[in-house]
């Protein structure tokens, strides 16, 4: 079926939101803008047995017990959904009742130090309440959005599932998260899509609503630089603006490490500045209140009073049956809120080392939250990192001329004011550029009309951002050697997939031959790196130090008769898909073999659960 409309769709750490662009709308003439990105209303849960259209939907998944969710309560347009609410309700009934609350379920889903497919979201819940896994709580934000759509179009009998749908990811992603969001996609109803990165996204959107004007915003030559910080990321992107047959274009050059760093640590050092009142008084909390106080310094400062009023009260919930009596009562500032956000952006050199804290032998299962708070410093490390573009002649780094913001964060004007001073400080003091300040028509929105823009790209009908892989993949390789007790033989790591390959494009990895063993399980090491910009397939690097390592791919190749445990010249191969992903195969050398492929996926499983190796 031909796709009707765009879609783009925004799955945010704290808000997710959904836009479309009617591919059916023409330019009313030559030079006319193309059709904008409309974005859409989403019926949720506001309360027991309301329903309500809101412009962003919460990305909080509220688990209700038996007592709390009688026949008809959370009924939707579309149906019961007697097992969980998604949304606004989801959000508030869950800062009162958070060990039942699923959050931060985008950020689990790229942790590597978990089964990401197991069931251990809510952390630290009670052991009546069902749990879900990072995938699962991911798939039913989808699947509300998607029958949310659904049943928006009902009239035009169109399903999101026929529409040509952009599902954002953060640049920083690894192709195991990415991997990861395509099935959470696929579980919730949405089996075909495009992947797009959202510092990409936010681009798309300020071209739209810049329309032809952005061609006199940035000339040839001029670097953009995109800082998102959300709910649970900070996310860095240098775009580069070129020439294309007289016009101009724009590719990514560089993206940043996969940093959570966000919104949720805002939340935790509010939480924790209140906390210490609160003992000073003689009040204190335990861990299950803690947790709820979190939730409350989450919502107060959003509160739209807060700075008017100067402060908003908090209420902390107690436990059991003396639950209103037991309730915690204190309050938030708009200074100490300023100071808490302040903190995160702190002026620094643009040549200062993230601080690396010495952690403690044993720690709590919980997400891998950025050492150092300082969104700054950071910002200033990836700079220094980024590489795709000749340098000023004495510069130590890319200079960037224009910024774009994006996230919730932002809609701090003094916040934005500040980061951009900082950059520029950075860029004057070696001789470079006053930087521009593109504005964003939406904070909030920016991410997802930007997706369903980019529908109207991919169909030659707009500016198109080149980008590719935003990282290289590299395969480990063991060196033959002789045994020698107490030392592993030397692994060398070999690029497999190079920086920016294209969608929809593959490669074999030249003189690269591997053994695979053939019957039974067998492991391969694999890494990545968003700097090492120049390295081809096949370049060798030996100093894994320079690599993110990855999930190993575990695999059990099958057997022809006879062949079980006997070990098989390989070659590798590596491809970009039209979705986003990456995709690796192993390629029979041998003779008995020939013309057969194994397709490798990575182990995201548990250590007890096998993984497999489909054969074509």
């Amino acid at each position: 079926m031909t796709p009707r409309y765009s879609v783009g769709i925004d799955l945010g750490t704290t808000n997710s939101a959904i836009a479309e662009v009617d591919l059916a709308i023409e330019p009313a003439g030559p030079g006319e803008p193309l059709p904008g990105a409309l974005a859409l209303e989403v019926p949720q849960t506001v309360a027991p047995g309301e329903v309500a259209p809101r412009p962003l939907l919460p990305s909080f998944l509220y688990l209700p017990s038996r007592v709390e969710a009688p026949e008809g309560a959370f009924d939707l347009p579309w149906g019961a959904s007697p097992d969980s609410v998604v949304g606004q309700y989801a959000r508030d009934r869950g800062g009162l009742v958070p060990g039942r609350l699923v959050s931060s379920a985008k950020s689990w889903l790229s942790h590597p130090g978990v089964d990401r497919r197991g069931q251990l979201l809510p952390p630290g819940a009670d052991p009546e309440v069902p749990r879900v896994s990072p995938v699962e709580a991911s798939a039913r934000i989808l699947r509300h959005l998607r029958a949310a759509w659904d049943a928006l179009h009902e009239a035009e009998g169109l399903r999101l599932a026929d529409q040509a749908v952009t599902l954002t990811v953060p640049a920083s992603f690894d192709a195991v998260a990415r991997e990861l969001t395509v099935q959470a996609a696929a579980d919730a109803g949405l089996p075909r899509l495009t992947l797009l990165e959202e510092p990409q996204a936010a681009l798309y959107a300020w071209v739209q609503s810049a329309g032809d004007a952005w061609r006199k915003s940035v000339r040839p030559g001029e670097v953009i630089l995109v800082v998102d910080v959300g709910g649970g990321t900070s996310d860095f992107s240098l775009i580069a603006v070129g020439e294309e047959d007289g016009r101009l274009a724009l590719s990514r050059l560089a993206v940043g490490e996969h940093i959570l760093l966000g919104g949720d640590n805002v939340d935790l050092a509010l939480a924790h500045l209140v906390q210490e009142r609160l003992r000073g008084e003689g009040r204190k909390l335990d861990a299950w209140q803690f947790t709820a106080l979190t939730y409350a310094c989450r919502q107060a400062k959003e509160h739209p009073e807060l700075e008017s009023k100067g402060v908003v009260p908090l209420a902390i919930p107690g436990r059991g049956s003396g639950l209103v009596g037991g309730t915690i009562r204190t309050e938030l500032g708009w200074r100490e809120l300023r100071n808490v956000v302040e903190g995160f952006f702190p002026e620094t050199k643009v040549d200062a080392t993230v601080a690396a804290q010495r952690r403690v032998g044993l720690t709590t299962l919980g997400l891998p939250y950025a050492q150092d708070p300082a969104v700054t410093r950071h910002l200033a490390a990836f700079l220094r990192r980024a590489g795709g573009a000749p340098k000023r002649p004495g510069a130590s780094f890319i200079h960037p001329t224009a910024i774009l913001f994006n996230g919730g964060v932002f809609k701090d004007a003094a916040l934005r004011q500040r980061v951009a001073a900082q950059v520029e400080q950075w860029v004057t003091a070696e001789g470079g550029p006053r930087l521009k300040r593109l504005v964003s028509g939406s904070l909030n929105l920016a991410v997802a009309e930007g997706a369903a823009y980019s529908g109207l790209a991919r169909r030659g009908r707009g500016i198109r951002i080149r980008g590719g892989t935003a990282r290289a993949y590299y395969v480990g390789v063991e060196s033959a050697a002789p045994a020698v007790p107490g030392y592993a033989p030397p692994l060398r790591a070999v690029c497999l997939a190079p920086f920016g390959m294209e969608e929809g494009s593959a490669v074999e990895v030249p003189a690269l031959e591997v053994g695979a063993v053939v019957g039974e399980r067998t492991s391969f090491r694999f890494f990545s790196s968003s700097s090492r910009r120049d390295d081809q397939p096949g370049t060798v690097v030996d100093d894994l130090d320079e690599l993110a390592e990855l999930p190993a791919i575990e695999a059990e190749l099958p057997a022809r008769e006879g062949k079980a445990g006997e070990v098989l010249p390989v070659g590798l191969r590596a491809g970009a898909t039209e979705v986003g992903t990456l995709e690796l195969e192993l390629v029979a050398r041998d003779e008995a073999h020939a013309g057969t492929a194994w397709k490798l996926e990575f182990s995201v499983r548990g250590e007890g659960e096998p993984d497999s190796a489909a054969s074509s």
